[in-house]
């Protein structure tokens, strides 16, 4: 059985239901909630044109902790009916259903009573009664976990925001049968159990093969042989199997980490801080044993002997890192719900439940990340040799209120190009600074010379010492003598700087401006000459 909680980052951000809004990633929306979608605002936008089509549209940030954390309300309300739920991320979790179907009376009752207590939960969560239509819980149940989750998002696709059913249930030894009218494009739908899942799909549809039901019909041994273990895997999902088969090797009783918390922890950065170097040490003992986790059990124990576990699953193998985030999600969620312990916690015990071969550094069938990163090092290693060892920058997140201040510059030597988790950040980048403008950030800095912008009489808008403007902008006078009316605008948002510093002592004002030609431009004005900052994309 897979549940989803539909639009789950909007309802962990406890938004009114009524009110248009978004979670947006990477300037691209991720969740939109059913008032969104009216107005045709879809996951996969850009952030921009979100707003376009819907003015009024509350925009949020992604935030996958504060999604985890409220999670666990949701989880532990599903353990009265198994111990042996399975988190799959933020808003979806999943359990084996044999031996709660037979207690609460097959598997349709079963999912009736599990959509019906997911659906209070989700009331509680945004403060009302009755979950608000659209948000209501989504369950399906199947052979294997990625047909079920794929009749779990049938319903949490539908285009009212979900289904008349709360639940969907694929009869037992039926799943190829379900699966075979779907896209071969549902492959991507599943969280990367594929290593390069879209060069697969694109090439299957190429060759012909439209459903899942045609790679079904093929023979397995020829799409191990021609695609590799990526066509394996195809291959077992589209037939309604696991996507691998059952491993029945005991996993290295010395993978297990135990480590013990004096003074006892009640909040959790300090749990956090431990749950790191427990995943990197777990992740290095199964490193040295050729293995790799998909999946974990957390565990806890209190002061007042209270037994906390939860189980995370990932589809493809967990990095170090992704082992740390999801130590600090569960840690978040017990401490931080309404149920939180009763003393804080005094050990930490990190298991892995599952693990397979590790293959990540063996190739892929089209060349895997490890040769695209190892032929731009390569690149980049002949390009320093030509120019010199600081010809070759990436850019680096940095603190500042400035456009220009945030992004800088960081010489090659300086960062790995091996290591997949590296982060090239300031630690300043992440710190408040205040009077920075909000996200999203233009994507060309400084692009253009402008020479002044005047109001409706042609006379240059100013900015006085009290943030008072003269006039109304109306046109922008470009340096090459074009202009561009002002469509709207925005600001003046004022900004004084070191005024300790007689040298380095800076006032400027910043504005937002649309202009006619449909462009969205930052501009700032200082000691009555005006600048082009920015242009967003």
């Amino acid at each position: 059985m897979v549940v989803i909680a539909p639009h789950w980052p909007l309802a962990a951000a406890a938004v009114t239901p009524g009110i248009p809004a978004v979670v947006v990633r990477a300037n691209r929306v991720i969740a939109a909630n059913p008032a969104a979608r009216l107005h045709h605002v879809e996951p996969g936008m850009r952030r921009r044109e979100s707003q376009g089509r819907c003015p009024q549209l509350e925009v949020l940030e992604h935030d996958p902790d504060r999604d985890a954390r409220r999670f666990e309300s949701v989880v532990s309300a599903l353990e009265q009916f198994t111990p042996r739920v399975e988190i799959l991320g933020p808003g979806r979790c999943s359990f084996p259903t044999r031996g709660p179907s037979r207690y609460f009376g097959g598997d349709t009752s079963l999912g009736e009573q599990v959509a019906s207590v997911v659906d209070s939960e989700i009331a509680h969560v945004f403060g009302e009664s009755d979950c608000p239509p659209g948000f209501r819980a989504c369950v399906g149940v199947a052979d294997g976990l990625f047909a079920a989750s794929l009749a779990a998002e049938i319903l949490s696709s539908a285009p009212s925001g979900r289904s008349d059913r709360s639940h969907l249930v694929v009869p037992a030894n039926t799943s190829n049968k379900f699966l075979a009218p779907m896209p071969v494009s549902a492959l991507r739908r599943w969280s990367a159990p594929i290593d390069d899942g879209e060069h697969l799909v694109d090439l299957l549809w190429r060759l012909g093969l439209r459903t899942l039901g045609d790679v079904a019909s093929l023979p397995a041994s020829d799409m191990l042989a021609r695609f590799g273990t990526d066509g394996a895997r195809a291959h077992r999902l589209a037939s309604g199997h696991d996507e691998r088969p059952p491993d029945t090797r005991p996993v290295p009783p010395e993978s297990t980490i135990e480590t013990e918390l004096d003074p006892p922890a009640e909040r959790v950065d300090t749990a956090s801080f431990v749950a790191k170097t427990m995943a990197d040490e777990m992740h290095a003992r199964l490193a040295r044993d050729g293995l790799a986790c998909t999946r974990i059990i957390v565990e806890a124990i209190t002061g007042a002997g209270e037994s906390l576990s939860r189980t995370w699953r990932h589809e493809g193998a967990l990095s170090a890192n992704d082992v740390a985030d999801r130590m600090r999600w569960q840690l978040d969620g017990w401490l931080s719900s309404r149920h939180k312990p009763t003393s804080g916690i005094t050990l930490l015990r990190l298991a892995p439940d599952e693990v397979v071969a590790d293959v990540g550094r063996q190739l892929g069938f089209w060349g895997g990340q490890a040769l695209e990163t190892e032929r731009a090092a390569r690149a980049l290693a002949r390009v320093q040799g030509l120019l010199g060892p600081d010809a070759v920058s990436l850019p680096e997140r940095r603190g500042g209120r400035g456009l220009g201040e945030a992004i800088g510059k960081v010489p090659l030597p300086f960062v790995d190009l091996n290591d997949p988790d590296r982060k090239v950040d300031s630690p300043s980048a992440d710190a408040p600074w205040p009077g920075r403008l909000p996200a999203p950030s233009p994507a060309v800095l400084g692009c253009r010379s402008v020479a002044e912008v005047v109001d409706a009489n042609g006379e240059m808008v100013s900015v006085s010492g009290r943030g008072d403007l003269s006039a109304d902008p109306a046109v922008v006078v470009w340096s090459d003598g074009s202009k561009s009316a002002v469509v709207s605008w925005a600001g003046p948002w004022p900004l004084d700087e070191k005024w300790w510093e007689p040298q380095q002592h800076r006032r400027l004002a910043r504005f937002q401006v649309v202009l006619s030609d449909g462009g969205a431009h930052v501009m700032s004005i200082s000691n009555r000459r005006w600048q082009h900052e920015g242009e967003y994309q």
